[in-house]
């Protein structure tokens, strides 16, 4: 399932086979800035937003769609500033604003763990492992180029190479992995792929070489692939475990060719491309 906060409400669709589930319109929630769903489930939490709010941007309201009447509304979450993000899973809920971070457990008698102070954030950068065997929190770390790694009750340090990022996500069953875009620039060319627990760098895949701004990142289930989408109107595919299955540059058959090409020559580029309308920031799942 996905759902989409619009001017008109919310509407839930899904995928497979492609149909609407669900609709909140405007009487019910008025124009909606955010939308977030935890995993499958009845409970959205939901941001004022756009041309006719029915409710403050520094508010999450969580709307269960299965509670009987037209009281629907279950919990409230107010803060000092406007909310840029939401994740939920099923142990906790994570709230971002431009310079601090706050954690939640949730559903059930909710109360506050954490709050983290963060750099700059105006778009909002946070991801949460979606596996309660793992409590791992991603977001950005106070120096320029570093993201900062939280894991249940305990600090794993920061993380370096991901300056300018715009989004990050983590991955696998277990979290094991995150990948800050873009990550050697503010260009939006490469991805590298780091692991959460040693904090190496695994992979350094090429998205191209013009500048872009990447506006999503998401990981197979099982880790195998990853897929990208830029404001460019193409996504990429790209192979994480068998990375023979990416494309090389051809220059990569000639040999060495020295310290301003090397790092080009060696990069993986995507085994599958796709394209889609350049006009609206497009999303990957």
């Amino acid at each position: 399932c996905f759902c989409v906060a619009m001017d008109s409400g919310v509407r839930i669709f899904n995928v497979e086979p492609l149909m609407e589930k669900g609709h909140l319109d405007a009487e019910q929630v008025g124009s909606v800035g955010l939308v977030e769903m935890l995993h499958r489930s009845n409970l959205l939490a939901l941001v004022g937003g756009g041309s006719h709010p029915k409710f403050p941007d520094a508010s999450v309201l969580i709307w269960d769609d299965a509670r009987e009447g037209k009281d629907k509304l279950v919990l409230e979450f107010s803060f000092p500033k406007p909310v840029l993000a939401v994740r939920m899973r099923h142990d906790r809920l994570v709230v971002a604003l431009q310079s601090r971070l706050y954690v939640f457990s949730f559903p059930h008698r909710p109360t506050k763990l954490f709050e983290f102070d963060t750099r700059d954030n105006p778009k909002g950068i946070v991801d949460l492992c979606p596996s309660v065997e793992r409590a791992l929190l991603v977001f950005p770390g106070h120096k320029c180029g570093s993201l900062q790694l939280v894991v249940a009750l305990g600090h794993t340090g920061d993380l370096w190479g991901c300056t300018g990022a715009h989004r990050c996500h983590t991955g696998g069953h277990w979290g094991a992995l995150v990948a800050p875009v873009p990550s050697a620039s503010r260009r939006g060319t490469l991805i590298r792929l780091f692991c959460t627990q040693s904090r190496a760098r695994l992979l350094e895949l090429r998205r191209g070489t013009d500048p872009a701004t990447l506006y999503c990142l998401a990981f197979s289930p099982d880790c195998s692939f990853l897929c990208a989408a830029s404001d460019k109107g193409t996504g990429h595919v790209f192979a994480l475990r068998d990375t023979r299955l990416n494309r090389r540059s051809a220059l990569a058959r000639v040999g060495k060719v020295g310290p301003v090409l090397g790092p080009y020559v060696e990069s993986q580029w995507s085994l599958a491309s796709f394209t889609v309308p350049a006009e609206a920031p497009g999303g990957c799942a």
